[in-house]
């Protein structure tokens, strides 16, 4: 079928499409755990039933049996092999079902995978991945292809992208939205209509997710948006848990009158999505036939609109309006930090009198980790509130992944920018199987880079689904560093990506080699930032093996242990690991734009012993 056949099948008509084919096939026994993607290859004679009986209730096109057939989710059922075979048979099935009389689209799905910015995987390596999904679904015979349950609009333009690239077939470009009749990440109807619109594809719309009330909501938005045709296939309201299985209660008759709505309000392409059944189809199948569509509202001048809902362009933040901090650092000035762990309980007497003994000491900064190793501390977002409340002194509050989606995250940014927190330094995260509660749940929706795009998002002034927030925040973004990484070209590539993202200044983990720090050095000079070298003050033998065997990414060399080996009292190791980090000061301070000390076992007054060799 080429485009201008689909264009003018929908013209002065309605497409109806099939329902969902894994409730079908979980009606039909088959356990949710399974791939039924595979199922094409090993279970073909069901697949062709289901099709059977769409095509029975009076569906116009059958969808392959293939939306999460790519080889990411593949690979993780051990399929990944198998890919063209399965994406073939897909559409080889639907195909002899189908004949000549019914369409065929090729269903492809989200990759399942965070793409950048706010995960590992390239935009390239995805729209690589959907190319090798929509060749194999073009040799098996399908009509069109339909994108659908997409969230991520810049993933979903990879997939056209890499369609356009081998054919041009129509292509039907639909999104999810929750009940607000926003994405997932807030971009709301307009933003997102925009967007789908200026992309090259025949048909926009709305599938799953909602019901059909909540998606004509967001459909009747849309509508005013867009010259495109568009389409609509909701879930069939919301599933109930029922002895043990996901059971779908909204009525096909229900159903069928939102059809009839979808139609009026302009709708081109129908069907349903998770829960319809072929009862479902061909109910909607006798209100099409019921009435006549009417003429679409008269779509509204796009450019008119889009001047209406583009985010203004706002200027961020210079980095030396930011913070006392960021303005030392883009002035070049030496700077200096000390880490203080939060408390185990609720009382940060202790700390706020180390704050301030640090502050009286002309200390720059306080540094708050998060939850360092996963134990359970008091919040360093909480403890870096009361310190620059009632002591005065900056803190860099270090942020990890691991205990919040990415919704939270947006929400404590906000938070924390409007209480005066200013100085980030964002990390992954250690996971919970280290701390204190090895059965606690890890998020990790992003890792660091990913939270970097989008605390620098934010500081463009725009949220993540790309809305205005106003104000942007005027957050001085710092980053993690480990120059004695296991592997320094992962290390080096990582860190390339977190300065893309946004990072304007890095922490190292503790350096105890001072050779492998320059080595380090020179090999990001081609992105450098500010870079605040870590000194641990040693106190034991004992804590130096500790770090060296057990806290990840740090590295402390056969000589330096030998030196605490050497102590013969907890005095002699105390001032000899304090003798090393003056020499590693010393010897790294002309090299870095600044020094951060950790105070061993909270103790401030070593950590200011260490600092005290910078000569100001």
């Amino acid at each position: 079928m080429t485009r201008k056949e689909l264009s003018e099948r929908i013209k002065d008509g309605v497409l109806l499409f099939d329902g969902a084919i894994g409730t079908m096939l979980y009606a039909n026994g088959i356990f949710i755990n399974r791939c039924y993607d595979e199922l094409n290859l090993s279970m073909p004679h069901l697949v062709k039933q289901i099709h059977q009986e769409y095509v029975a209730a009076g569906a116009d096109c059958i969808e392959t049996n293939t939306f999460g057939a790519n080889r990411f989710k593949l690979s993780a059922y051990g399929y990944g092999d198998k890919l063209s075979a399965i994406n073939y048979e897909g559409a080889r099935l639907a195909r002899e079902v189908a004949g000549s009389n019914h369409l065929v689209a090729g269903s492809i799905g989200p990759l399942g995978i965070k793409l950048e910015p706010w995960g590992p995987t390239s935009m390239s390596e995805a729209g690589e991945a959907f190319k090798e999904q929509a060749q194999a679904l073009k040799n098996g015979g399908v009509d069109l292809f339909i994108l659908e349950t997409f969230t991520n609009l810049a993933c979903l333009q990879q997939a056209v992208l890499a369609i356009r690239s081998i054919c041009d077939l129509p292509i039907i470009a639909s999104v999810t939205v929750g009940d607000d009749g926003n994405l997932v990440y807030g971009a709301t109807p307009e933003v997102f209509t925009r967007k789908l619109d200026e992309m090259d594809v025949d048909v926009i719309g709305l599938n799953c997710s909602v019901g059909p009330h909540y998606m004509l909501q967001t459909l009747e938005e849309m509508v005013k948006l867009t010259t495109k045709p568009v389409s609509a296939m909701p879930n069939a309201g919301m599933p109930r848990i029922i002895e043990g299985r996901n059971i779908y209660l909204t009525s096909s008759e229900y159903m069928a009158e939102y059809v009839r709505r979808f139609i009026l309000l302009g709708a081109k392409i129908v069907g349903g999505c998770c829960g319809t059944t072929p009862k479902h189809i061909k109910a909607m199948r006798s209100a099409i036939n019921s009435i006549i569509p009417h003429l679409r509202p008269t779509a509204m001048n796009l450019e008119t609109k889009a001047e209406k809902t583009a985010i203004k362009t706002v200027e961020p933040v210079p980095m030396a309006e930011k913070s006392k901090l960021g303005w030392k650092l883009a002035n070049r000035e030496f700077v200096t930090s000390v880490e203080i762990t939060p408390p185990r309980g609720c009382d940060p007497g202790k700390v706020l009198e180390a704050a301030r003994l640090l502050k009286e000491n002309n200390v720059d900064a306080v540094n708050i980790p998060d939850g360092p190793r996963a134990l359970t501390r008091m919040s360093a977002q909480h403890l870096s509130c009361l310190i620059e409340k009632q002591v005065g002194i900056e803190t860099v509050l270090h942020y990890t992944c691991r205990d919040r989606n990415l919704l939270g995250m947006m929400s404590d940014m906000l938070g924390l920018y409007a209480v005066g927190i200013h100085n980030l330094l964002l990390i992954t995260g250690d996971p919970p199987k280290m701390g204190d509660f090895p059965d606690a749940t890890a998020v990790f929706d992003v890792d660091s880079i990913g939270l970097t795009n989008m605390v620098n998002h934010l500081n463009r002034g725009e949220d993540l689904g790309g809305n205005s927030i106003g104000k942007p925040t005027g957050y001085l973004v710092g980053v993690g560093l480990n120059p004695t990484a296991i592997d320094l070209d992962l290390e080096i590539r990582r860190f390339e990506w977190k300065v893309k993202a946004g990072a304007e200044f890095a922490i190292t983990q503790p350096v105890f080699d001072v050779s492998k720090l320059m080595d380090f050095l020179e090999r990001i000079k081609h992105v450098r930032i500010p870079v605040l070298a870590g000194i641990w003050p040693l106190v034991s033998l004992r804590n130096a093996e500790f770090m060296n065997n057990e806290v990840p990414g740090v590295s402390v060399p056969g000589e330096v242990i030998e030196r605490m080996r050497a102590a013969k009292t907890k005095e002699d190791a105390l001032n000899e690991g304090i003798a090393i980090a003056r020499e590693m000061v010393l010897l790294i301070k002309d090299h870095v734009e600044g020094i951060q000390v950790s105070a061993p076992m909270g103790k401030v007054q070593h950590a200011l012993e260490v600092l005290a060799v910078i000569k100001k």
